[in-house]
């Protein structure tokens, strides 16, 4: 399956990601990171999350990305931290020696992989013996949007689509912890937590934006597409509500 970033890099998209710190999407994994470590963040994006974490240790951003990765490295260095280094590397074949990272962490990435067992194995293989994994992949099934009309409910689902031609899985955080365990992982703790990631009306501007693009190209979910366009711009124009997204954070050990 051809593999895709659904959320794509405009300036929406990149905004909503420079938005993210450690100090927010990084509590669960905060416990696992000690001086002098390595740790790899795995999906790092613009790095906004990647620079909070594990201060007094050297930390490694990864994204496929070249553009991601060139903003990233330009934040860390007006941020002084010279203990934090980006590369670009695909999540299947990372450029590390097998057992040489302390921790792996990732957000937001697994809901993108149209291989996340493959990933999962990549690593583990990279994890040092008794290294530790922690992630956190979001549940688009059990993500709180209220009022949910039939139109919410139809433009969801052409996002979800979108989210599938693209590679990826909108319900990953129901399947991560097995998935974690049938990779080889152990002492594997997951929880659901949820988190206001935008307001209701900037989710239906968000949905209904992708959704007109990516109708207007020729495909074979083309009329699907433009129905599900058709309820979004409906529910751009209603009133407000509340969006809560469900984010499922894993911990385990290699």
């Amino acid at each position: 399956m051809l593999e895709g970033y659904a959320p794509g890099y405009g300036r929406d998209a990149v905004s909503m990601m420079s938005a993210r710190t450690a100090a927010e999407r990084a509590t669960f994994a905060q416990p696992l990171f000690g001086p002098g470590m390595w740790v790899v963040d795995l999906g790092c994006g613009p790095g906004s999350i990647t620079l909070g974490l594990a201060a007094e240790s050297r930390v490694t951003g990864i994204d496929l990305d070249a553009g991601q990765i060139a903003m990233a490295r330009d934040i860390a260095r007006r941020a002084g931290r010279s203990t934090v280094d980006f590369l670009v590397a695909s999540a299947y074949d990372l450029p590390f020696a097998d057992a040489s990272v302390d921790v792996a962490f990732s957000h937001a990435l697994f809901e993108h992989l149209a291989a996340p067992l493959d990933a999962l194995a990549e690593l583990r293989r990279v994890l040092k013996p008794g290294g530790r994994l922690a992630l956190s992949t979001s549940d688009w099934s059990k993500a709180r949007v209220r009022p949910k009309t039939a139109n919410v409910d139809a433009a969801l689902r052409g996002h979800y689509l979108l989210r599938r031609q693209a590679g990826g899985n909108p319900f990953a955080g129901r399947v991560i912890a097995e998935q974690c365990a049938a990779a080889g992982f152990t002492e594997i703790v997951s929880r659901a937590r949820y988190r206001s990631d935008m307001s209701y009306r900037d989710l239906a501007r968000y949905v209904e934006s992708r959704l007109e693009a990516a109708a207007a190209e020729p495909g074979r979910d083309r009329d699907q597409l433009a129905s599900a366009a058709r309820s979004a711009l409906t529910w751009v124009r209603g009133g407000d509500g509340d969006f809560s997204q469900c984010w499922v954070e894993v911990t385990a050990t290699r």
